[in-house]
């Protein structure tokens, strides 16, 4: 009798540690939230909220560590005004809150919050992961961070209300869009100087380059186009119409891995584009959410996410069929989408 109870006790415990730890593999989606000032974790083993974490005033851009250790967050104390607002109206902006956060992947809090010039939105790491290209919107350029050191180590001018920053594959160039201008600034990361300044079209805002590194494409939302800027030339190369101006809106430009795919987000479009990435032909689109804004993918490359800032949620789309298979809630406007493999 005693055995059979040791035994029965034994395997509960096996049962219940089993049943206690994480499924192996998998992923989690973070997504931070504008108005609410949190980032939300996604398990994508059951595709629901795991937690929500405060980071500080309006968190935007983010991206991760290569080793996936840490995350970094823009996070700014500028109140939000969108197109066409008089920002004589609002409120003082509140410096202090600005800069980029950084969080611990393994214990889910934030660290601490590093100065980053004045009110951060979107970021970029260089390739040895020492330094940050930061787009400082209300002041109409982009700082050059220090990570270990913790300070600017150099601000360009890059044109007025900078948004997207995307560093080049190589490492060896640092694009910066500029909403107002319509252009497109090109940091040379050697020198850390601005080496040319490229035309592109009405409010661009987001950037992914081809795997060639003298390519890449940028949105224009108030064309609603999004065009290939060819570097080297210092110039448009193409063009594609994604809808009319001012109705379809993109926003994001994300490629696949195997830069095949070119998602576009259209924000109050409500759709996500598919093209083709080399040549920008459409081939599906899928109604995605109210305003879908980031966007991310899985590390398989076989799921979408995107965030729809007023719908306060975030769509989960099949890439293969181009179909939204669930909505997960996010309440607080969510903004910027990142995937991160366990």
């Amino acid at each position: 009798m005693i055995d059979m109870i040791r035994s029965l006790l034994f395997v509960s415990v096996v049962f219940l540690v089993g049943c206690s730890q994480e499924k192996p593999g998998g992923y989690r989606v973070y997504v931070t939230n504008e108005v609410s000032g949190d980032l939300t974790i996604i398990d994508s083993n059951k595709m629901e909220v795991e937690a929500k974490v405060p980071l500080g005033k309006r968190p935007r851009g983010i991206h991760a560590s290569a080793d996936g250790k840490t995350i970094y967050v823009a996070l700014s104390g500028s109140p939000i005004a969108g197109p066409g607002v008089d920002e004589s109206t609002l409120p003082p902006p509140d410096k202090n809150a600005d800069g980029i956060g950084v969080f611990d992947v393994a214990s889910q809090k934030l660290l601490k919050v590093i100065k980053s010039g004045s009110d951060p939105e979107e970021f970029d790491l260089s390739k040895d992961g020492k330094l940050l290209y930061v787009s400082n919107e209300d002041v109409g350029g982009a700082s050059i961070l220090d990570l270990a050191a913790e300070k600017i180590v150099k601000e360009i001018k890059t044109g007025e209300e900078p948004e997207g920053v995307t560093v080049s594959p190589d490492g060896k160039l640092a694009l910066v869009t500029s909403e107002d201008a319509g252009t497109v600034a090109v940091i040379d990361t050697a020198k850390g100087e601005l080496v040319e300044t490229i035309k592109v079209g009405r409010r661009p805002r987001s950037i992914a380059f081809l795997p060639d590194m003298n390519r890449a494409w940028v949105n224009a939302e108030n064309d609603g186009t999004i065009v290939m800027i060819d570097i080297a030339k210092k110039a448009v190369a193409q063009t594609v119409q994604l809808g009319e101006a001012g109705v379809v809106k993109p926003m994001k430009v994300l490629l696949s891995a195997d830069a095949k795919t070119l998602f576009v987000s259209t924000g109050r479009g409500k759709k996500v584009f598919f093209l083709d990435g080399a040549t920008g032909k459409v081939e599906g689109e899928v109604e995605a959410g109210r305003r879908p804004w980031g966007l991310g993918l899985s590390p398989d490359g076989k799921t979408l996410f995107t965030a729809n800032g007023p719908g306060n949620d975030i769509t989960v789309i099949d890439v293969a069929t181009r179909a939204v298979v669930k909505r997960i809630p996010s309440p607080g406007s969510p903004w910027g989408v990142l995937v991160l493999a366990r």
